[in-house]
């Protein structure tokens, strides 16, 4: 059986350089590298988000890779642990993202918030308030449905 090491994030963005200013303005992001066309559309670039590594690319509609603008919304998101949700909720914001669900204290022990990036793409952003057993969030969790929350 083969090992996973790592998994990586790969965006597909309309915009890639605009992708690149926007991550580093708005989450502090350093960009490792970038392969681009002589058009300029990013064939593949990496960023580094804390310790983690962060792909994206450009649209390529001709090998059907195409983002969330074209296909109408993201089928996924992607989740910041960070140590202050609000602050960087709100420098994302400043930034030019979309604020969708401003922060409140969450019934898993975080403090977190939804954005969406002018991309499309949406991150959840949030900080640890509490220990929360899985147990425990369980609980909560059905409390919280029984409620229509």
């Amino acid at each position: 059986m083969n090992t996973i090491h790592e998994v990586f994030a790969y965006l597909t963005v309309h915009d890639s350089a605009a992708a690149i200013r926007f991550y580093q303005q708005a989450f502090g992001a350093e960009e490792i590298f970038r392969l681009s066309e002589p058009s300029g559309r990013v064939g593949h670039a990496q960023l580094k988000l804390g310790p983690t590594v962060l792909m994206l690319a450009d649209e390529y509609p001709e090998y059907g890779i195409q983002g969330p603008r074209t296909l109408g919304g993201a089928g996924f998101r992607m989740h910041l642990h960070v140590d202050d949700a609000d602050a960087l909720i709100d420098r994302a914001v400043a930034a030019g993202a979309t604020l969708i669900m401003p922060p409140r204290d969450q019934f898993y022990g975080e403090r977190s918030g939804r954005v969406r990036d002018p991309f499309g793409h949406e991150w959840l952003i949030g900080h640890e308030i509490e220990k929360v057993s899985h147990e425990e969030m369980q609980r909560r969790y059905d409390e919280m449905m029984k409620s229509g929350a």
